[in-house]
């Protein structure tokens, strides 16, 4: 999807997960303003009802809806997502954005916890694109965006799973990007992969240098975010120096570590309270 200065999105439906969630719904605040219908799901139904009842105030009771749905549940989600299309017909631009965090190292997760974090956070994508991706296909239209993360692209102790489910997530992009792309496809994707941001999810966390790795500020964050969205960009990773990564992996894994350490990213969970 590419939005030029001036357009706007007033016929746009866009649905976004985790939608009761602080980047869930800065960003359909974004699109609201821009004119598109948002259509939000999450499983918090107190925290969504306020979000939809502000919303609508602002910007209209026709501009904005929600539903409630367990990322966890397949079921649940697939019947909520026909009840989705019923009504709006096509998505425009789905964003996978719901995730949850348990902050545990590896031995101290249980495997209902390492379970869930990889449905919620990974294997969900696949149940709603695979309910939205054909009507896309149909018109050779839309846009699909996938919420990964810094620890998609490098893993962190205390987020085995959390970093497994977001490495899953930037390769179901990565691998949906190539097959549209194979078959000339007009369909957008975006991966995102931001380093912390202070959203509560994640609270507790620690950078060493924060003017190289800082711990992002929602509103900042969210903006990025949004405008790598309607710039169509493929790729949209910040801070920066999240994209040496790539490039450290060139090198021997003790040299690799020896610099993930220096740079703090070993003990940024060493505090981890996270959101209670």
């Amino acid at each position: 999807m590419i939005i030029r200065k001036g357009e706007n999105m007033e016929n746009f439906n866009v649905l976004i997960t985790g939608g009761a969630g602080v980047i869930g719904r800065l960003l359909a605040e974004k699109f609201l303003k821009d004119g598109a219908n948002c259509i939000l799901i999450d499983k918090d139904e107190n925290n969504l009802n306020k979000v939809i009842e502000e919303y609508r105030k602002r910007f209209g009771f026709d501009k904005v809806e929600g539903f409630i749905a367990d990322f966890s549940n397949r079921e649940n989600v697939l019947n909520i997502l026909d009840k989705v299309l019923e009504k709006y017909k096509f998505i425009d631009v789905l964003i996978n954005n719901a995730g949850i965090v348990t902050g545990k190292t590896l031995l101290n997760s249980s495997f209902d916890e390492i379970e869930k974090t990889m449905t919620v956070n990974a294997i969900s994508h696949f149940w709603t694109i695979k309910k939205i991706l054909p009507l896309m296909i149909e018109k050779n239209k839309g846009h699909i965006v996938t919420i990964s993360s810094a620890a998609g692209i490098i893993g962190v102790p205390k987020l085995s799973d959390y970093c497994a489910s977001k490495f899953a997530a930037f390769g179901i992009d990565e691998s949906l990007r190539m097959e549209l792309y194979k078959n000339k496809s007009k369909i957008k994707t975006t991966i995102i992969c931001p380093y912390y941001i202070n959203t509560g999810m994640f609270k507790g966390v620690k950078t060493r240098f924060p003017f190289l790795l800082p711990i992002l500020e929602p509103e900042k964050a969210v903006d990025k975010i949004y405008k790598g969205i309607i710039k169509g960009k493929t790729r949209v990773i910040f801070p920066f120096l999240v994209y040496f990564t790539w490039l450290l992996r060139l090198f021997p894994t003790r040299f690799f570590d020896f610099i993930a350490n220096f740079l703090g990213i070993h003990s940024s969970m060493d505090n981890f309270i996270g959101r209670r």
